[in-house]
């Protein structure tokens, strides 16, 4: 398996065009956990194409979008243009302490492919959580359709998910895949305090706030 990040930049810059046009909608979760929901700053790490950053739109007044990938970045940029989006690792968040008054974490978590870099971005996102924030964290789960014909998928695993481009190329894609229990224990390991965590539509979700710094 990669242990190279440049892995997942190159994936998403290969892929980012057809990514975006067969990824089109804002995930139903997303829409759900921002409903009555108003903010000074919300936060999209892992924003890719910008279709969650796009939600966060209606629910804040300054929306702030995060990608690894320079090309998804640039079509998020098109594609939200009221959102401010920059370049960076969800484990090294460019982004100042206690800015975000809610944010997303989806379908990114399980591209790091090392545990101990995924409690670190869970760390980098309760770094930037402000006081009372709260956050919606996602990953792939065992439980997933695609895994369950695999005898082995009752624990989480490292696994690849080729991307099949219109020409016939296919790319893989790094995943690690949690069971719920091995999702929880990361996030208990981390900075952040869950408040919900489910499994839904074959993901691991999880509702997180941060807390007091004195605290930690």
């Amino acid at each position: 398996m990669p242990r190279d990040r440049r892995d997942v930049r190159g994936t998403y810059d290969v892929i980012a065009e057809h990514f975006a046009a067969t990824r089109p909608h804002a995930w139903p979760e997303t829409e759900a956990f921002c409903e009555g929901r108003q903010v000074d700053v919300a936060l999209d790490v892992g924003c890719g194409n910008g279709r969650n950053a796009a939600v966060l739109v209606d629910h804040a007044d300054a929306v702030l979008g995060v990608d690894v990938s320079g090309a998804m970045l640039s079509i998020a940029r098109d594609r939200v243009p009221d959102a401010a989006v920059l370049q960076g690792d969800a484990a090294r968040l460019p982004l100042q302490t206690d800015v975000a008054d809610l944010a997303l974490y989806i379908a990114t978590l399980h591209h790091l492919s090392d545990r101990s870099l995924r409690r670190r971005s869970l760390d980098q996102l309760a770094r930037v959580l402000a006081p009372g924030g709260e956050a919606l964290v996602s990953a792939w789960s065992t439980v997933h359709d695609r895994f369950e014909a695999d005898p082995d998928a009752e624990s989480g695993f490292d696994t690849h998910v080729e991307w099949k481009l219109p020409d016939g190329e296919t790319v893989p894609r790094y995943y690690h895949i949690y069971d719920l229990a091995e999702f929880e224990a990361d996030l208990e390991a981390s900075r952040l305090q869950p408040q919900d965590t489910f499994e839904e539509a074959g993901n691991c979700y999880a509702v997180v706030t941060r807390p007091e710094r004195n605290a930690q």
